[in-house]
């Protein structure tokens, strides 16, 4: 996904962000130098040094910064970007249960009813193409506890 344009709202105070998918806004308070009202915004403008894949801004000091465009898609928690970050947690799991079982790859292919091809796809970090799905069955494989927790956000 890349940034197609990006602007500053001072009066919301943020930056506003178009995307390939959609609209995101961060507000000034999650950035780092962050602008103030001695300190304000000179230019903001879609880097291609970050592959279209983040912004650059400039402040009236000098001071420069960058937000990558996993940073907006944080903030505003984006569902593809959140579903991404799980499979990403449930993989280093996967690796570290791996790594600590007792059992053999040869059992934990087995007890998942999968083939060696798909066990090094479900490690693999990079492969972003997984099912959660799968990646719980291989868990449960390992004889990995599973608990999901849902609570109120606090501010």
């Amino acid at each position: 996904m890349k940034i197609l344009s990006v602007r500053a709202n001072n009066r919301r105070r943020a930056f506003e962000a178009t995307t390939e998918s959609g609209d995101y806004s961060l507000p000034y308070a999650k950035v780092d130098p962050r602008p103030s009202s001695s300190d304000r915004l000179t230019d903001v403008y879609v880097d291609d040094e970050l592959a279209r894949e983040g912004f650059t801004y400039t402040l009236r000091s000098g001071a420069e910064g960058s937000v990558p465009l996993d940073a907006l898609l944080e903030y505003n928690e984006d569902p593809a970007h959140m579903r991404d970050l799980l499979v990403y947690r449930l993989t280093v799991e996967a690796q570290k249960c791996l790594e600590a079982s007792p059992l053999s790859k040869r059992e934990v292919i087995r007890r998942a009813r999968t083939s060696p091809a798909q066990l090094y796809r479900l490690l693999d970090l990079s492969n972003t193409n997984k099912s959660i799905d799968k990646l719980l069955v291989l868990l449960r494989a390992l004889d990995c506890q599973i608990d999901f927790t849902v609570r109120p956000i606090s501010h």
